[in-house]
């Protein structure tokens, strides 16, 4: 009887071949489950990871027509438990932050001054004018026309990377208070 670590390799390896012959026309699902079924990752890592997802889709594709349930879809989940696991792990829901996405591209926008409100309205991926006003108005504290005036003389000779962080959005409705 041989000894050392072939001893315990050649018999599996013997019995290996048969085994795949058999379940050969299993496929890679059948791969899939028993490796996640030994190393089972745990869930709330694996629901971290479809939440990077669900956010990194959102900050690619904002100015398109997004909804939670396709989201959810796509990351296998129900839009209820992704609406949850979002705001523990980001603070505020998916739709806020695509919301909060579309209104940093709009102030950008608005700050170049050649598109009007409505136009820079659409070009974010917002399909209502006054849900875009009220949104834009929450989360930077003043109205897209206020802004698009204000802005282009605040920020008039600054470099547009100093400008994007001067004028980010304060996210979860705490725009300054003034007095």
């Amino acid at each position: 009887m041989p000894t050392g670590p072939r001893a315990l390799t050649s018999p599996v390896a013997t019995l290996v071949p048969p085994v795949v012959g058999l379940l050969g026309n299993v496929g890679p699902a059948w791969d899939h489950r028993v490796v996640s079924s030994t190393s089972a990752p745990d869930p709330r890592l694996r629901d971290l990871a479809r939440l990077r997802r669900v956010r990194d889709r959102i900050d690619r594709e904002y100015a398109k027509p997004l909804d939670v349930e396709a989201l959810a879809r796509d990351v296998h989940m129900s839009a209820g438990h992704l609406s949850r696991q979002f705001r523990l792990a980001y603070g505020e829901s998916p739709y806020g932050y695509l919301m909060t996405r579309r209104i940093e591209r709009a102030m950008a926008l608005l700050r170049r001054g050649d598109l009007s409100v409505t136009e820079v309205c659409f070009e974010v991926g917002c399909q209502s004018l006054g849900t875009f006003s009220t949104r834009f108005t929450e989360l930077v504290g003043v109205p897209p026309s206020v802004y698009r005036r204000e802005a282009a003389d605040a920020t008039l000779g600054m470099p547009s990377c100093v400008a994007k962080q001067v004028t980010r959005p304060i996210r979860n409705r705490e725009a300054q208070v003034t007095e």
